[in-house]
């Protein structure tokens, strides 16, 4: 069976790295959050993995973009802040569609779907929140006020909820909806069937064949 690649092996190795420091982060931020945890959590061993994992969520990151991946990564920013008339389709028929409805009404999407375009806005806003204000939260506690301390922790609070929301969604869909059997797959072996690309990123793989045939041309 012909195969696309989707993604090559620094984006996996990326995406499961931030994957796993957001767990990490999600898991001992509801130990800071819950009152009853607070003051232990913070300066026990909770705390400490919540800032080791803050580091390697902004940090690798930041080095995959400058060590070689800046146009690739600004091209994956520029699509997710792209949206046209497909997108607008693509909410009206998607309720229908993930509950098993025709998916001959899905619109042809590019490299990432509206969904997925969704998704990954959020989490381009949220992280940027997030970082703002745990910087504050760290390294200026005794500086601001605590007005300002507190509206950090309510900001940073807001986000981590709406990041994680979508973060459960984002899981459903990609590992466990019978609609994306080769979505998982991509994300560990990098590729998925010419039929899965062209059914689902139809654009993306309009536009892929068309360049593969021009450079063999």
């Amino acid at each position: 069976m012909q195969e696309v690649e989707r993604y090559k092996l620094s984006t996996r190795v990326l995406h499961w790295i931030v994957a796993a420091s957001f767990l990490v982060l999600a898991i001992t931020g509801l130990f800071l959050f819950a009152p009853w945890f607070s003051a232990a959590a913070w300066w026990g061993w909770s705390g400490v993995a919540h800032r080791v994992a803050a580091a390697i969520f902004v940090l690798v990151p930041v080095l995959f973009v400058l060590f070689g991946n800046w146009s690739r990564s600004m091209g994956f920013v520029k699509e997710a802040f792209a949206w046209g008339k497909d997108d607008v389709e693509w909410f009206k028929a998607a309720p229908d569609y993930y509950f098993g409805g025709d998916p001959s009404r899905m619109p042809p999407q590019g490299h990432i779907n509206t969904g997925q375009k969704l998704y990954w806005l959020t989490v381009l806003v949220a992280s940027a929140i997030l970082l703002a204000t745990g910087v504050i939260m760290w390294f200026f506690k005794g500086i601001v006020t605590a007005e300002v301390i507190q509206w950090s922790i309510f900001l940073h609070s807001l986000a981590f909820i709406g990041l994680g929301v979508f973060f459960l969604v984002h899981f459903q869909l990609s590992a466990l909806h019978p609609r994306m059997p080769e979505s998982l797959g991509s994300m560990i072996w990098g590729k998925v069937s010419a039929k899965y690309a062209q059914s689902h990123h139809g654009k993306w793989y309009d536009r892929t064949s068309a360049d593969q045939e021009a450079q063999e041309a």
